[in-house]
């Protein structure tokens, strides 16, 4: 019988201890006010559909990895844009893609556009990848170059 009743008193005192933490613990302050939350931070969208935070690097071809960003370097990452500092690799395929070299070409990076990712509608996403070659460009490739990134 008596280790009926310490159980009982322990599991009493427990509940007890727990009902007080569990109110102060949702109860405010008096006067506190209630604080805004900032809008969480939009995602890039890599080609295994994993979501990035300022990555360092991005593949743009997904296909076959024969162009990419490297070195990149974010000055700004906001929920509206982006913007980076890095280099586009590209490979000239010459004289086909499996033997060609990469060249390097300075770029400044800009995401844009956030919507409603289709995998995770909680999060936005960039939708726009614009370069512009700082210098020298690849072959063919206008100074600005925008792109749509998938969904």
């Amino acid at each position: 019988m008596r280790r009926h009743t310490v159980r009982t008193t322990v599991g009493l005192c427990a509940a007890a201890s727990l009902a007080a933490v569990m109110g102060t613990a949702s109860a405010a302050p008096p006067g506190a006010q209630a604080v805004k939350q900032q809008p969480a931070a939009s995602v890039l969208v890599d080609c295994f559909w994993h979501p990035d935070v300022r990555p360092t690097d991005f593949i743009l071809a997904c296909g076959d990895g024969n162009s990419r960003l490297v070195s990149m370097h974010w000055s700004q990452w906001l929920p509206d844009a982006a913007t980076a500092e890095g280099v586009n690799v590209v490979n000239d395929c010459e004289p086909y893609c499996a033997a060609g070299r990469f060249h390097p070409y300075p770029v400044t990076v800009r995401l844009d556009h956030p919507q409603p990712w289709k995998k995770h509608p909680e999060l936005q996403h960039y939708t726009r990848m614009t370069l512009v070659y700082t210098d020298a460009r690849p072959e063919g490739y206008e100074q600005v170059v925008s792109y749509p990134l998938w969904n």
